[in-house]
């Protein structure tokens, strides 16, 4: 979990990286588990064998889905925690591209940036986060997008 800070000094940082996550590999048996949650079967990401010769890859390549959902926990590692906040959630993305597909074991990391943070009440704070999902070895990264949060305040 990132620092603690207040509201106040949050706000400050408009313009300012928020934090870096450590490195997580996602693995064959996770694109696995992905696929059967959410039912894409898609050789590209399940058929290793089928996936090496018939794509440019190299192999199997992880949902492009699943590279966004990572981004929650590495948020909760790499980003700071609001004083008094009673609950964040997502509130949307906006702008997501992915750019460079994540292979099977690869290594991954999310970069956080605060685009943007409007107070809408005096209990809620939206935050505009520019977020980059960086592949390990790669120049290009998996994905970029705003990421949109809404604090909530007691």
């Amino acid at each position: 979990m990132g620092a603690a800070m207040d509201r106040e000094d949050f706000v400050k940082l408009v313009g300012q990286e928020l934090g870096v996550s450590s490195w997580i590999t996602i693995d064959q048996s996770q694109i696995d588990a992905f696929a059967h949650a959410t039912n894409d079967h898609q050789f590209i990401h399940v058929d290793p064998d089928r996936a090496k010769r018939e794509t440019p890859f190299g192999g199997t390549i992880a949902h492009g889905f699943l590279s966004l959902s990572v981004l929650s926990g590495l948020a909760y590692e790499a980003m700071p925690t609001l004083n008094g906040a009673a609950m964040s959630i997502n509130y949307g993305f906006d702008k997501i591209r992915f750019l460079t597909p994540v292979r099977a074991g690869k290594r991954v990391r999310a970069r956080f940036a605060l685009a943007e943070a409007t107070m809408k009440s005096p209990r809620e704070l939206l935050a505009r986060t520019s977020t980059t999902l960086e592949i390990e070895g790669e120049q290009k990264p998996a994905l970029v997008a705003d990421w949109l949060g809404m604090h909530f305040f007691a």
